[in-house]
């Protein structure tokens, strides 16, 4: 009777028995491996040294296609669309405003290889831009010179143009008031007549 009734109990029981240590010694085993993966990729994690940011050594082209028309199609390619492409980036920009906001920023800088820091100048390099900005200067002077002095010898020769001239007209009209003293005549009749050039120096 004990073993009917015993086995006529498990019979009608449907609900399956779970080894809880078992699956708990699963559960350890699968955070280890998970902890040994994520230190694993910690260390293999090393930053990546970026260049310090640049002067651009290029002129950034934002006007050759304005006032032109253009046909997009489905096919056409993202660097042929409207608007201002990226190929570093491989991104169209609608304006020029965010596509210069685009080439300066983080993301871009990144592709590019370089950080969002400035190179610390080291002594030397402050001294050589020094170097370099006093001639620049100089040079800039001596064309100022150059140019005013040039300004100044056009003025002088303006200057004794004018005094020659004003001499020769002094000594026309002096010769014109010692033939009219001399002769005593009119001096439109003088000229008519050919007298202008035989007055007498005596009195």
């Amino acid at each position: 009777m004990a073993s009917s009734g015993s086995g006529s109990s498990s019979g009608t029981e449907f609900r399956r028995k779970w080894d809880r240590d078992e699956y708990e010694s699963l559960a350890q085993q699968r955070l280890r491996a998970e902890r040994d993966v994520a230190q694993a990729q910690n260390q293999k994690a090393v930053p990546v040294k970026r260049e310090f940011l640049k002067q651009r050594d290029y002129k950034v082209d934002i006007d050759s296609k304005l006032g032109k028309s253009q046909v997009i199609t489905k096919t056409t390619p993202a660097s042929q669309s409207g608007g201002y492409y990226c190929n570093v980036c491989d991104c169209v920009v609608k304006d020029s405003i965010n596509f210069l906001d685009h080439i300066n920023g983080k993301k871009h800088q990144r592709n590019l290889g370089m950080s969002m820091r400035v190179e610390r100048s080291t002594l030397e390099q402050v001294k050589k831009r020094f170097d370099v900005n006093k001639k620049k200067l100089e040079e800039k002077k001596k064309d100022y010179d150059i140019e005013q002095r040039m300004q100044e010898l056009k003025e002088e020769e303006e200057k004794l143009k004018e005094y020659r001239r004003e001499k020769r007209k002094e000594r026309k009209r002096k010769a014109d008031s010692s033939i009219d003293d001399d002769s005593g005549m009119d001096p439109e009749m003088a000229k008519i007549m050919g007298f202008g050039g035989f007055s007498s120096s005596k009195k």
